[in-house]
C-alpha cells in the first residue's frame, strides 16, 4: 500500500448510540453536515484556503541530476499556473554550478511551448542529456537527446507505449530505456485502474528493456517478452545489465522479483540471486565483479528501504553488509574506490553514509531533519563521478523544496522558485517515546499561531506503507497535517514499528501483528504528545491513507479515545481484501501465508472482526479505481458503521486510483477532512 490523499456522496448514518444523549449527537451531526455542505460548495474557511493555496502554488521538483563531472545540475520542475494552480506539465532546466549564468531550459518543444518532459539522464562525458518528452504527440512520451549547453533536441524513438528510466551506456553510443509497449497508462498500481468487463483474464503488459543508438535509429527490445523488468544497471564494460525482474503481472509481482544478468547483444538472461524478501536498486561495482543492492521488507515498489547487500556478478551467496544497522538504506551508489555511498532513513531523518564492503564499517557523512530527494520517494541523492559532489532536492516542514548542489553537507542552493512562499501552518518538533521496549520516534506539528496558554485538539496522522516513514517535509496534496495545523490542531505523525528508520528488525516487527504492536506504539505516542504539549486529551482524532487508512479503521475498533476519524483508502477486512486487490503478492511476506492457507492470521487483524465496538464518527473516502486498496473495502466499513448507527459518511471519487490525480479532488478531500474534525473536535 502507498500513500496519497480523495463522486458520489452517500448520506449521513443514523445518529444513535454514540453519545450520552440523542440531542447532543443530533446537534453535532448538524454542525458537521453544515460544514460539509460548505466544503462541497467551495466555502472552506480562510485558514484552509490559505494553506491549500500555498500547497498548490508550490513548485515541485521531480528529479535532480548532477552531471558526472560535477559541473552542472539538471532538474525536472512542475509548472504552476499564474493563478497558483498545478498544470500537470513539467520542464527541464540545467544550471552551471561555477557560473553566474542563468539556468537554461532543455526541451524538445517549440519555443515557449510547455508539455510533459522529464526522466533526465547524463552522458558519461557530461556533454549530452537524454530525456523523455511528449513534444511529438501529447500523452505519448518519446526519447530525445540534446546538448547540455542547449540547442535543438534529436528524437530517437517513435514507439507506442510507456517509456521510463533512460540511461547511457558507458561508451555513450547507446541508450537503454524501459518500454511497456501499448500500455495505456503509467506503470504501477498507484494510478487509476481500468474496469474490465466480459470474460476476465489476467492482462499482462510486460515492461521490457530496450536499446537505441544514441546517434538515432535501430530501436530494439532485448529482454524476454514474458518478463517484466523493474530496474536495471549497465555493467562497466557495457556488455551486460543487472536487472530485477519477474514473470507475469508487473504490478503484482514486484514482491517476488529476482536479480539476473542480461546480455546486451543476445538478450540472454541468467539468474543471479533469488531474494528472501524484496530487492531494489541493483548496481554494478566499478570493477564489474560484484552487484550491490538493497534487500528488506518493503510494502511498495519504489518506496525502498532495507539493508545493503552484495553478490558476485557470477552468482552465489549474497552478503549483508549492514546486518546491525539502525537505519534503512533507500539509495546506493558505488564510488570509484570501491565503497558504497548510501542515503536512507535514520528514524524520521534523512542520512548519508559511506560503507566499506571489506570491513563492513559505516562512516556517517550527514544527517538532518529534512527530506532529501533526487528521484523517487525516499531519501535519495544524485552523485557525480568523484563520489562527493551531489545534486539534491531539499525540503522540510518549514522550508519549501528547492534544488541544491555541491559537496555533501556543504551544498549550495541552485533554484529559488519557492522563495516567496511562507508556511501557513505551525512548526514541527521531533518527539520520542518508549513502547514495549522500543524507542519510537514521530513528529509533532504545532498549531499555527500557537498560544501556550490554550489547549488544542490533536489529530494523529498515520503514514502509509507500512514500510515507510513520516519525515519533516513540505506538505503535499496528500498530507493532512498542514490543513489541520493551519486550522488550529496539533498533529502527531508517528513512526511505529513496521516503519523505516531504525533498522530491518524494527521494520519487520509488525509481521503477522498488524494492529497490535504498531497500534500500541501509536497510542503511547499520543500519551507522550499530551505530556509534551498543550493538548486537550478529550479532543483526539485519528486519520490516515492506505496503511494509515487501515490503522484508522482498526483504531476506532480498539479504543473510544478518538472522538472523530477520517479513513482514506483503508482496509476493513483482510480476508475479503485478499481477493479484491490487484497486488496480493505483497501480503505473503507480512502475513506469512495466503489467506486461503491461514485465514485466522488475516481475521485477527481485520477491523471488521471488532466492528461492533466502534462508537467514533468516521468519514470514509476512496477512489473508484483504486487497485491497491479497492473501493469495496471502504464501502464495507461504511456499511457496517451505518448499520450499527455510528455516524459516518462515504465519499467515492470518480476515476481516481490510490494516489489522486485531479487537483479538485485533492482539495475536496482536505476540505472535507478538516470540516469533519471541526464538527467533532471544536
Amino acid at each position: 500500500m502507498k500513500h496519497g490523499t480523495r463522486m458520489a456522496v452517500v448520506g449521513l448514518a443514523s445518529l444513535l448510540c454514540a453519545a450520552p444523549s440523542f440531542r447532543a449527537q443530533e446537534t453535532g451531526a448538524k454542525r458537521v453536515e453544515t460544514r460539509l455542505k460548505a466544503a462541497e460548495k467551495g466555502q472552506s474557511s480562510p485558514a484552509i484556503d490559505e494553506v491549500l493555496n500555498v500547497i498548490f502554488a508550490t513548485h515541485r521538483f521531480e528529479q535532480a541530476a548532477i552531471s558526472p563531472d560535477g559541473q552542472r545540475v539538471a532538474w525536472v520542475e512542475d509548472v504552476v499556473s499564474r493563478h497558483g494552480q498545478p498544470t500537470g506539465k513539467t520542464v527541464i532546466y540545467v544550471a552551471e554550478l561555477n557560473s553566474s549564468a542563468k539556468p537554461h531550459r532543455i526541451s524538445a518543444e517549440a519555443a515557449d511551448a510547455i508539455g510533459d518532459e522529464g526522466s533526465v539522464a547524463w552522458s558519461r562525458d557530461s556533454k549530452e542529456l537524454a530525456f523523455l518528452s511528449d513534444a511529438a504527440k501529447a500523452g505519448q512520451l518519446q526519447l530525445y537527446i540534446a546538448s547540455a549547453a542547449g540547442g535543438p533536441a534529436r528524437k530517437l524513438t517513435s514507439v507506442k507505449g510507456f517509456l521510463q528510466a533512460p540511461a547511457f551506456s558507458p561508451d555513450g553510443r547507446t541508450l537503454a530505456v524501459l518500454l511497456t509497449e501499448n500500455m495505456t497508462k503509467a506503470a504501477g498500481p498507484l494510478v487509476a485502474e481500468e474496469h474490465p468487463t466480459g470474460v476476465i483474464k489476467d492482462a499482462f503488459y510486460e515492461q521490457r528493456l530496450a536499446l537505441v543508438d544514441a546517434g538515432g535509429g535501430n530501436f530494439r527490445q532485448i529482454s524476454p517478452a514474458d518478463t517484466y523488468i523493474y530496474e536495471y544497471d549497465w555493467s562497466p564494460d557495457g556488455r551486460r545489465f543487472v536487472v530485477s525482474s519477474a514473470q507475469g503481472n508487473g504490478d503484482n509481482n514486484w514482491w517476488i522479483a529476482q536479480l539476473s544478468t542480461l546480455d546486451a547483444a543476445t538478450g540472454l538472461m541468467k539468474p543471479l540471486y533469488k531474494p528472501a524478501l524484496q530487492v531494489a536498486s541493483p548496481i554494478w561495482s566499478p570493477d564489474g565483479k560484484r552487484i550491490a543492492f538493497i534487500q528488506g521488507l518493503m510494502s511498495d515498489e519504489g518506496i525502498t528501504g532495507g539493508d545493503v547487500y552484495t553478490v558476485s556478478a557470477s552468482g552465489g551467496e549474497a552478503q549483508n553488509l549492514t546486518p546491525d544497522s539502525k537505519s534503512s538504506a533507500s539509495w546506493i551508489s558505488w564510488t570509484k574506490a570501491g565503497k558504497v555511498l548510501t542515503a536512507g532513513y535514520l528514524k524520521g531523518n534523512s542520512a548519508i553514509a559511506l560503507l566499506d564492503p571489506a570491513s563492513r564499517s559505516t562512516e556517517p557523512l550527514w544527517q538532518g531533519d529534512e527530506r532529501l530527494q533526487a528521484n523517487g520517494w525516499g531519501p535519495t541523492i544524485s552523485v557525480a563521478g568523484d563520489g562527493k559532489t551531489v545534486g539534491v532536492i531539499r525540503q522540510a516542514m518549514g522550508t519549501a523544496p528547492e534544488v541544491w548542489a555541491g559537496g555533501i553537507g556543504s551544498w549550495k542552493q541552485v533554484t529559488h522558485k519557492n522563495d516567496k512562499l511562507q508556511p501557513a501552518w505551525g512548526p514541527v518538533k521531533s518527539l520520542t517515546w518508549k513502547s514495549d521496549g522500543h524507542e519510537v520516534q514521530g513528529w509533532l506539528v504545532y498549531p499555527r499561531n500557537f498560544d501556550p496558554g490554550k489547549k488544542y485538539p490533536l489529530v494523529v496522522q498515520v503514514h502509509g506503507g507500512p514500510s515507510y516513514a513520516a519525515m519533516s517535509d513540505w506538505p503535499a496534496v496528500h498530507s493532512f497535517s498542514a490543513p489541520l495545523s493551519g486550522s488550529g490542531y496539533f498533529v502527531l505523525e508517528p513512526n511505529p514499528r513496521g516503519s523505516y528508520g531504525q533498522g530491518e528488525a524494527f521494520t519487520r516487527a509488525n509481521v503477522k501483528d498488524f494492529g497490535y504492536g504498531d497500534f500500541r506504539d501509536i497510542m503511547a505516542g499520543v500519551d507522550a504528545a499530551i505530556k509534551a504539549a498543550s493538548i486537550d486529551e478529550n479532543r483526539l482524532g485519528l486519520a490516515g491513507w492506505s496503511y494509515g487508512g487501515y490503522m484508522t479503521m482498526w483504531g476506532v475498533t480498539q479504543t473510544n479515545r478518538f472522538k472523530a476519524a477520517v479513513a482514506g483508502a483503508g482496509i476493513a477486512n483482510w480476508q475479503s481484501y485478499y481477493g479484491e486487490n490487484q497486488i496480493d503478492q505483497w501480503m505473503i511476506p507480512f502475513f506469512g501465508k495466503s489467506v486461503y492457507d491461514d485465514p485466522e492470521v488475516y481475521a485477527r487483524s481485520a477491523p471488521l472482526s471488532f466492528i461492533k465496538k466502534v462508537k467514533t464518527p468516521t468519514l470514509v473516502v476512496v477512489g473508484d479505481s483504486d487497485g491497491e486498496c479497492p473501493t469495496p473495502q471502504s464501502y464495507e466499513f461504511w456499511h457496517a458503521l451505518k448499520t450499527l448507527n455510528v455516524e459516518t459518511e462515504l465519499v467515492v471519487y470518480e476515476h481516481e486510483g490510490h494516489l489522486f490525480a485531479n487537483p479538485k479532488h485533492q482539495r475536496d478531500v482536505l476540505e472535507r477532512m478538516v470540516a469533519w474534525f471541526n464538527g467533532h473536535l471544536k
